[in-house]
């Protein structure tokens, strides 16, 4: 059986990420696998898989930013906001200028107010948003606050009559839709617009170039991790070495003396070995999880 520890997978299209989670399953030969945030079936890229107790990091993945390449396709909005749902308007792009084109998507850095696409996984009274949707209900979510860091427009292409096509490079916070910054380019040059291609090039500080293909994970399995657990905190969190008694408190626990370290960070015992992830508060260093060994 696989080690306990973080998997960085390069996610072939046309999977679900749940598709990749039981492949890893397979793999690694355990059930307890999970993902740090969902890629839809068109993307491919960045997935983080945890396996065993690094299972418990996976909450600290899924908030972490994102970046992605993407293509949009100005002209053409669709009922999903992406290639894979049917066209439901067509406006003549042809005329929109690069000048127009760059002042749309220039407009959604920052910190903005997006409202996700209906055909998201998002629940409603306990259902997901896009099972609502193809179950024919009309569907309406809240816009929330999220942040864009960075939108390059990189290429913008005529090669078909009537549409134009973006190639952009966005890196934002959790939480924000890439096929939604589409719909709303598309919507403000007044032309419609969904995404074509969506490929995630880094989560947090996990990137393509460590991301290993489903195949290159076959050719080794069962020894699939590459990130084991206490290698994985090191690279995700600020780094606490405890001392052997308070190693044995937080083992079991119970609160350190604060260092002052912003949270949440990972504590390393003497030896090494990663003991819990812990935040300040209350003038007390506390677990919020604890993955020494029982």
């Amino acid at each position: 059986m696989s080690a306990d520890g973080l998997i960085v997978v390069d996610k072939p299209g046309g999977m679900t990420s749940h598709d990749v989670v039981a492949r890893i399953r397979r793999l690694a030969r355990t059930r307890r696998v999970g993902h740090g945030g969902t890629l839809d079936p068109m993307a491919t890229g960045v997935l983080v898989i945890g396996v065993g107790r690094a299972t418990r990091l996976l909450t600290y993945v899924i908030g972490a930013g994102k970046s992605y390449a993407a293509t949009v396709r100005l002209g053409q909005a669709t009922v999903t906001d992406d290639a894979e749902g049917d066209v439901i308007a067509t406006t003549a792009a042809g005329t929109v200028t690069d000048a127009a084109v760059r002042s749309a998507f220039a407009a959604l850095t920052g910190e903005i107010d997006q409202v996700p696409s209906a055909v998201s996984a998002i629940k409603i009274d306990g259902q997901r948003a896009y099972k609502r949707v193809r179950d024919g209900e009309s569907v309406e979510l809240p816009a929330r606050r999220v942040t864009v860091g960075r939108l390059d427009v990189l290429a913008i292409r005529r090669d078909t009559p009537d549409v134009v096509d973006v190639d952009i490079d966005v890196t934002c916070s959790s939480g924000t839709y890439i096929r939604a910054l589409a719909r709303d380019a598309g919507a403000a040059l007044g032309v419609g617009g969904h995404l074509t291609a969506l490929r995630r090039t880094a989560v947090g500080g996990f990137a393509l170039a460590e991301a290993a293909t489903l195949d290159e994970l076959e050719q080794r399995a069962p020894e699939v991790v590459n990130l084991p657990l206490d290698a994985a905190a090191a690279r995700f969190f600020p780094r606490r070495t405890a001392d052997a008694d308070e190693a044995k408190v937080l083992s079991h626990g119970g609160p350190l003396e604060p260092a002052g370290l912003a949270g949440p960070y990972a504590v390393f015992g003497p030896d090494g070995g990663l003991i819990a992830i812990v935040s300040e508060r209350d003038g007390r260093a506390r677990a919020e999880i604890v993955l020494a060994p029982a």
